[in-house]
């Protein structure tokens, strides 16, 4: 996760955040006044960033918690009508659209029954967000995300504190809330460490892509290149520009999470050899221990079966471990390299180890 002074990771989501609408929840009667004090705070800072705000109250004092909105200088507008009733959602858009956060009376609902989840649709929310005293575990710890269609069956298994809080969530994904966030209250500062990093805090419920490998963009070529360079500069990884990417770009697959690309790997192929290379395979540093390198090695794996290459090699001395331990890969000569690549590679003047795996 990344650290609130890390001025980069903030800054990455403010223009996917900017003009959205968050519908926030929080049980402020049962939380202790710093935290919420704190993701009062942050709902300004939020704000400042150009998110459109609803803030519904689930217990404690609304107007309490209303003047509290105003001591930390949020703009905001208390709505006349409770969050569940008729005409709710057209009074909080008008309120949105004059620039204003809104403040709701949310104490009549449980905090994701289906009166909250109808009005965050309505709302066009792309995130409805719940700040309780007790949130979601799995295995006694926050999980990042969980797909919609996974959670009823996770939510059985035994092994979640706050089951039914997980198929709410699950069930507010498809019916067209997007992500559905459920946080620790009683932690300071959670709001802001949950969305301004890429694995979060709390428990996400998501219906849409959180994680994903796909093929390289163009408008990826710059975020690689400044990925991989702290391991070329170190002659880990062979030095790559901008044009030598771009004329490969098939080539090149990239792991993303919440659309920030966090790793990457690519799959040249020799199709005389019936054989691939598995090459610059790199994690973020922020990202590494997370078993995303192998996710990304079995991806490619996948595709080069798919397309009937029947081995796959790798050159490497420092992840050398990982190829042998983790992904089954076998030590060979460099007399099974194509000719191509083994000329390429001697007079590199590197003196990389060769594995290689059967994947047919």
């Amino acid at each position: 996760m990344a650290a609130q002074s890390d001025v980069r990771a903030v800054l990455q989501y403010v223009p996917q955040f900017k003009g959205k609408t968050f519908v926030v929840l929080i049980e402020a009667g049962l939380l202790p006044e710093p935290a919420v004090a704190e993701t009062l705070l942050d709902l300004s800072t939020l704000e400042d960033v150009g998110v459109k705000l609803v803030l519904g109250v689930l217990g404690g004092d609304m107007k309490d918690l209303y003047d509290w909105t105003l001591e930390c200088e949020i703009k905001a507008a208390r709505l006349s009508k409770p969050l569940g009733d008729p005409g709710a959602v057209e009074e909080a858009q008008g309120i949105l659209a004059r620039g204003q956060t809104v403040v709701a009376d949310a104490s009549s609902n449980d905090p994701l029954d289906p009166q909250v989840v109808g009005f965050s649709i309505g709302m066009g929310a792309v995130k409805l967000i719940a700040l309780l005293e007790e949130a979601i575990l799995i295995n006694g710890e926050p999980v990042p995300a969980v797909r919609a269609a996974d959670a009823v069956e996770l939510a059985d298994s035994g092994t979640v504190t706050g089951g039914d809080l997980l198929r709410s969530a699950a069930e507010a994904c498809r019916k067209g809330v997007p992500r559905v966030h459920v946080l620790n209250g009683r932690r300071q500062g959670v709001l802001v460490d949950e969305l301004f990093s890429n694995e979060g805090v709390g428990t996400m419920v998501h219906a849409d892509a959180y994680q994903e490998i796909r093929e390289l963009r163009e408008e990826d070529i710059p975020e690689l290149l400044g990925m991989i360079g702290r391991s070329v500069r170190r002659t880990k990884l062979v030095p790559r520009n901008y044009e030598d990417i771009l004329e490969k770009t098939g080539d090149y697959h990239v792991m993303t999470i919440d659309d920030n690309v966090v790793g990457c790997v690519a799959l040249h192929e020799y199709p005389e050899e019936e054989t691939a290379e598995v090459a610059c395979l790199y994690v973020k540093m922020s990202h590494e221990a997370r078993g995303y390198g192998a996710d990304l090695v079995s991806y490619v794996e996948g595709v080069a079966s798919a397309k009937g290459v029947r081995k796959v090699f790798a050159l490497t001395n420092r992840a050398a471990d990982f190829f042998r331990d983790r992904m089954s890969y076998t030590e060979r000569g460099k007399e099974i390299l194509p000719e191509l690549r083994r000329k390429q590679l001697e007079e590199s003047g590197r003196d990389s180890l060769v594995f290689e795996k059967l994947i047919q």
